[in-house]
């Protein structure tokens, strides 16, 4: 995920028609419940063209919901270090951080998730970051999911938040993972070009829809398994950013990735604690010096030992 836009806006799905407004913009922006009830105070939520003055206003399928991420209060929720937090580090000079995140470490505060994130840690010895980008998010430029293991970057000045933003828009941020999917890709490589939008029937999923976003992921099969399940290494490029891209993507081509219980990759003949899914390559322009940096991340142990039990 790249830069939180100022204005953000979005169609009510069916599935929270009736829902209370401050948990329906919390879960679907990701901010917190206090995040949203200031929002609210401060006249930044908008159902069409009204402005909501209670968070407890209820919404219909279908209501245009607008709120104006610029008009946040976040001086009383701020975000701090916690310095029990280890995050492993690749490379810090004072522009970026390179992470290498350990899977089930939330990146940022957010919805249900206040303390114990990545970049809590990161704060703690880097407190510079605390003003960079998003109050809330100081420094991330792009996320992984938390059952996701792997590289991002971090950015430790404005200039280099700008920079970093920039290049994920004009798409020019290689971002390659390492991901094991059910069954065997014929053709071996390929590219997936299909829209990705919220699920209407499940507001927590993403789905491939003809009203989503441009959405595009290249692969290439790297080893095919057949025992004790058909299954297969593969390469994935993402061409954009979208959330839970590869894994809608694998999963609409009918090859969802292992482990993966919202987009349908588990199965009771092989288990796994988490989505195989790792960001294996990262490569940007350093912001600074504009040099291209390059960066690898191996498999980490948890999903070498799911590759051991395969032939």
């Amino acid at each position: 995920m790249t830069d939180r836009p100022s204005q953000w806006s979005e169609k009510i799905p069916d599935a929270l028609s009736g829902e209370r407004i401050d948990r329906v913009v919390s879960m679907l922006t990701d901010l917190s419940r206090a995040e949203v009830a200031d929002l609210v105070a401060t006249g930044s939520v908008c159902i069409g063209d009204r402005v909501v003055s209670t968070r407890s206003t209820r919404v219909s399928a279908g209501d245009e919901l607008h709120v104006d991420l610029s008009r946040r209060v976040v001086a009383e929720l701020g975000v701090f270090g916690e310095a029990d937090i280890s995050v492993p580090v690749v490379r810090v000079d004072d522009q970026i951080i390179v992470v290498n995140k350990p899977p089930r470490l939330v990146v940022h505060p957010g919805a249900g998730n206040d303390h114990g994130t990545m970049i809590q840690g990161l704060l703690a010895t880097y407190p510079d970051l605390a003003g960079v980008g998003d109050p809330m998010r100081p420094g991330v430029v792009h996320r992984l999911d938390r059952g996701t293991s792997g590289l991002l970057v971090v950015a430790r000045t404005q200039e280099a938040y700008e920079s970093l933003v920039g290049q994920l828009s004009a798409r020019t941020v290689d971002r390659r993972y390492l991901a094991l999917v059910w069954g065997h890709l014929n053709p071996p490589r390929g590219m997936v070009d299909a829209p990705i939008g919220r699920s209407r029937r499940d507001p927590t999923r993403m789905t491939v829809s003809a009203q989503g976003k441009e959405a595009r992921t290249t692969y290439e099969t790297r080893q095919v398994f057949s025992d004790p399940i058909e299954a297969t290494l593969v390469s994935c490029k993402l061409d954009t950013g979208r959330t839970h891209q590869i894994r809608v993507h694998m999963a609409a081509i009918s090859r969802p990735v292992v482990g993966d219980h919202r987009y349908g990759g588990v199965r009771r003949t092989f288990s796994t604690t988490r989505p195989f899914l790792h960001a294996a390559e990262l490569s940007f322009d350093h912001p600074g010096t504009n040099e291209r940096m390059s960066f690898t991340a191996a498999l980490p142990d948890d999903l070498q030992a799911v590759l051991a039990r395969l032939s």
